[in-house]
């Protein structure tokens, strides 16, 4: 347990550059506690090295299971899956009849987060695509209403998969987009590297787009919450 508990409270892991590591300690310990797949999952996706830190932090799983079971989704996205936790938190918060698609490239990956799934008992509500997410999503019949989506993925195309996804939104759907503040980077004038500047882009296409409203939360490393007007 202690083990698993030092692998939650690592600010380089969580990356919330900007609060203190007692307090990254003190919010672990205030959430929900993870279960036992959850812990398996964190364990075996820390063996992985540096890429380890693109699994979201347990209260943003928390988060989006919360948010899920609040829209009553019947159907949801992810774009960018990675080991499989957000789809896992995702999945739990869905009715037993609804579907998650999960949009990724590495069946490395993925293969570790199909064996939690399962063990989780929700591999069913799960329908996994090893594809470019954008055509994967332009694959969807323009009808397909999206009740939940979840967005952290190559940050280039950002725009392309929030663009695709809007056009399917249903009325009360939900679009999170991870990463948006970058580990603060959007905020340093002298950060000029590709991700930053994508980063900065889509947070200022979302500012300006007159369809939605927008929270941008600090969670993580910045979560946006946003719903059609």
């Amino acid at each position: 347990m202690k083990k698993i508990r030092d692998l939650l409270s690592k600010k380089t892991d969580r990356r919330s550059f900007f609060l203190d590591e007692n307090l990254v300690e003190y919010i672990e310990e205030s959430s929900t506690a993870t279960d036992q797949v959850q812990r398996s999952l964190i364990e075996e996706t820390s063996t992985l090295g540096w890429v380890s830190r693109m699994q979201i932090s347990h209260d943003q799983g928390n988060f989006l299971t919360m948010l899920v079971k609040a829209t009553q989704a019947q159907f949801a996205v992810e774009v960018g899956t990675f080991t499989g936790y957000s789809a896992l938190a995702i999945a739990r918060g869905l009715p037993a009849d609804a579907k998650l698609l999960c949009c990724d490239i590495s069946e490395d990956w993925t293969d570790i987060a199909r064996r939690h799934w399962r063990e989780a008992g929700v591999e069913d509500k799960i329908d996994l695509v090893l594809a470019p997410a954008l055509e994967t999503l332009d694959e969807l019949p323009l009808t397909q209403n999206i009740d939940f989506a979840f967005i952290d993925a190559d940050k280039k195309n950002y725009i392309n998969y929030y663009e695709s996804i809007l056009s399917r939104l249903s009325e009360n759907g939900l679009i999170v987009v991870d990463n948006v503040l970058w580990s603060g980077r959007v905020v340093d004038a002298n950060a000029n590297d590709h991700d930053t500047i994508a980063i900065r882009e889509f947070n200022e296409h979302i500012r300006n787009d007159a369809r939605v409203s927008c929270s941008m939360l600090s969670i993580g490393d910045g979560v946006s919450v946003i719903q059609k007007i």
